[in-house]
């Protein structure tokens, strides 16, 4: 079987995190969508409804299961007994962030492979910030994040966006 881990604080999570799990699952037989908790990091939603958006939006997808993580990438590719480091890019800024964290993490793990799946030209311009800055302005966010995320927010308190 053929495993692979997406990781990060998914804060909140995005139609481009989205299409990255979905393009994993064309490759792999399970995606660990990995939730960092980045102590150095202020989440706008707290890790148990982070891990919730997520499963509702993999709800009928037995493939994709959500864990939270604490530490190094190394760790929990050592964890999950995969090598299989993907990771999201829309841009070169992405790209040279990601490479420096690679190199980072090999010295850690030299068996880990990283995996760039670069994001479609539709959501070039979608982040997480994007989504928080939208729902602190009171605009809809209903183009940048699954339905589920999206029903997920409304129900609890943000109707509006």
């Amino acid at each position: 079987m053929r495993k692979c881990v997406f990781a990060g604080t998914f804060d909140p999570f995005t139609v481009g995190h989205e299409d990255t799990v979905n393009k994993c699952l064309a490759l792999f037989d399970e995606v660990v969508v990995a939730l960092a908790e980045n102590k150095q990091k202020h989440c706008f939603f707290s890790a148990q409804a982070r891990e919730e958006m997520i499963g509702a939006v993999f709800a009928h997808e037995p493939r994709v299961r959500v864990v939270r993580w604490e530490g190094v990438i190394a760790d929990l590719l050592a964890a999950e007994d995969t090598p299989f480091y993907v990771r999201g890019v829309r841009d070169g800024t992405d790209f040279a962030y990601e490479t420096a964290d690679f190199y980072a993490s090999r010295d850690l793990d030299d068996k880990l492979i990283a995996l760039y799946i670069p994001a479609e030209q539709r959501h070039l311009h979608v982040s997480s910030t994007l989504v928080k800055n939208c729902i602190a302005f009171g605009k809809p966010i209903g183009r940048y994040v699954p339905q589920a995320v999206l029903d997920y927010i409304r129900k609890r308190g943000n109707p509006h966006v």
